[in-house]
C-alpha cells in the first residue's frame, strides 16, 4: 500500500489483507500469544479533537505489538505558538516511526504527510474517517461470513465517517444506501468516485432521502451521530431536521431478519439511535468498538512491520 493512510483509497490494493490479517492477530491476542513486531517502533499521535476510541485503540495497540505511543496535544506542541505543520513534520520523522494525525482540516492532514518522511495515518478530519472505515468492515466480515453482495444501509449525516464507508464498500463489492436529508448528503466527489469503483468491482452505492427506502434487504444498518464536532452551533437545527432517520425498532424491521446495527459511538441515545437498538441483541456496536483495536493493529503491522 501506500505510505500513509490519509483515506480509505490509500490501502485500496490492500484493503482485504489488513481485514485478515486483523483476524488473525485478534486470534493471536485472544489466544494470549505475545506477537510484538514494532518492538522500539514509537508511534505520534497528534490530536485537535478529543478521542476516546482512536487514541486508546492506538496506544494499546501499539503496547500489544512491542511498541510505545506518545500522545501529543497541539497546544503542548510549537504547532500551539505558530510553527509550520510542515516543520513539525520534519522534526517528529526524526523522532518516531509514524504518526497518526486527527485534525479539524483534512487540507493540514496532507500537508503533514508532505513534508514527514514516515507514514502519517489520519485519525479522523473533517472529509474521512479512514480507520473507522476498516474496523467496520472487519466487524461485517466477522459477523457475516463475507462482504461482495452485502447490503449496508447508512441512515443520517453524510458525514466523514459516511464518505470512507462508501469508498470503502464499493472497494470490497458491497451495496450502499444512504439515506440522509437534503443538503446533508456526504461529498459529492466521494460518492462519484464511489460508483466508478463500484462499477468494477460489481456493487452500487446510493443515496436516498428515505431511511426506509435505504433498510429494505440491508445486512446492517448504521448510524451516527447527527451533530459531529465543531458543529454544536447547529444543533437545535440538525436535530430538527434529523428526527425522522433516527434508528429505532421500526425501522430496523425493514432490514433483513438477521441485520444486524452500527454506530460508531459515541452515541446519542434517544436521538440518532434509541436503546431498544443499540442495547438489543441485533446490535454488534461494541464488537465494532473493539475492532479498531484489531484493524490498527493490522495497520499498523502492514505499514511498519511484517506479519
Amino acid at each position: 500500500m501506500k505510505r500513509d493512510f490519509l483515506g480509505v483509497l490509500d490501502a485500496e490494493k490492500d484493503f482485504v489483507a489488513i481485514l485478515e490479517l486483523a483476524t488473525t492477530l485478534k486470534n493471536r491476542a485472544r489466544a494470549g500469544e505475545h506477537y510484538e513486531p514494532l518492538r522500539n517502533k514509537n508511534l505520534a499521535l497528534i490530536f485537535e479533537k478529543a478521542s476516546t476510541r482512536t487514541r486508546v485503540s492506538f496506544e494499546v495497540a501499539m503496547s500489544q505489538l512491542g511498541g510505545h505511543a506518545l500522545y501529543l496535544n497541539p497546544q503542548d506542541l510549537q504547532l500551539g505558538r505558530g510553527e509550520t505543520i510542515g516543520d513539525t513534520a520534519r522534526v517528529l520523522s526524526r523522532y518516531v516511526d509514524a504518526i497518526v494525525y486527527r485534525a479539524f482540516r483534512h487540507a493540514d492532514v496532507v500537508e503533514l504527510a508532505r513534508w514527514t518522511t514516515i507514514p502519517v495515518i489520519n485519525g479522523l478530519d473533517d472529509l474521512e474517517h479512514p480507520c473507522q472505515a476498516l474496523a467496520d468492515l472487519f466487524t461485517v466480515l466477522e459477523h457475516k461470513g463475507d462482504l461482495k453482495g452485502r447490503r449496508l444501509a447508512y441512515v443520517g449525516d453524510g458525514n466523514n465517517v459516511c464518505n470512507s464507508l462508501i469508498l470503502a464498500t464499493a472497494l470490497v463489492g458491497m451495496d450502499m444506501a444512504v439515506a440522509c436529508p437534503k443538503k446533508y448528503e456526504p461529498d459529492a466527489s466521494t460518492v462519484k468516485h464511489a460508483k466508478d469503483l463500484a462499477g468494477r468491482t460489481g456493487s452500487r452505492i446510493s443515496v436516498l432521502q428515505d431511511p426506509v427506502d435505504a433498510a429494505r434487504g440491508a445486512d446492517v444498518i448504521y448510524t451516527d451521530v447527527w451533530v459531529s464536532m465543531g458543529m454544536e452551533k447547529e444543533k437545535a437545527e440538525r436535530e430538527r431536521i434529523f428526527e425522522p432517520y433516527q434508528v429505532n425498532q421500526q425501522l430496523l424491521n425493514k432490514a433483513k431478519e438477521d441485520a444486524v446495527v452500527m454506530h460508531c459511538l459515541p452515541a446519542h441515545r434517544g436521538l440518532e439511535i434509541t436503546d431498544e437498538v443499540i442495547d438489543g441483541p441485533r446490535s454488534v456496536v461494541w464488537d465494532q468498538a473493539e475492532n479498531r483495536l484489531h484493524a490498527q493493529k493490522a495497520l499498523l503491522v502492514t505499514l511498519l512491520g511484517a506479519a
